[in-house]
């Protein structure tokens, strides 16, 4: 078996998480927060769709973590998503950042939201 390392060339991966928090490029970030390809921000949550939208045209996909457990996405969020050509996959936060990692190291245009664990 051969293994490669992996190399993003267009952000950081979510390096682990705990009660409350994300850790990106050896930081830990306070949850809720979005990234997105202008770097880590806080989101507001499922009522922050500002923020989320404001990549339009920059990603494809945004991978939402909803927490410990899988919900669904509010109406306004997905249809303002859905508007701004943005694709929505909704997961529990720590498969969003897995998933989040694989697709960032694909080089595929991909952003994430999670809510804290």
């Amino acid at each position: 078996m051969r293994l490669n390392e992996v190399s993003y060339s267009e952000g950081a991966p979510v390096e682990g998480y705990g009660p409350g928090f994300f850790r990106i490029g050896g930081e830990p970030h306070p949850a809720p927060l979005a990234v997105l390809p202008d770097g880590i921000t806080p989101w507001g949550g499922l009522d922050d769709i500002a923020t989320l939208v404001a990549a339009k045209g920059k990603i494809d996909i945004l991978l939402v973590g909803m927490g410990s457990e899988i919900a669904h996405l509010p109406h306004a969020l997905r249809s303002a998503l859905e508007s701004a050509g943005i694709g929505a996959e909704v997961m529990s936060s720590p498969q969003a950042c897995r998933t989040y990692n694989v697709l960032l190291g694909e080089g595929r245009r991909v952003g994430l939201a999670v809510l804290p664990v």
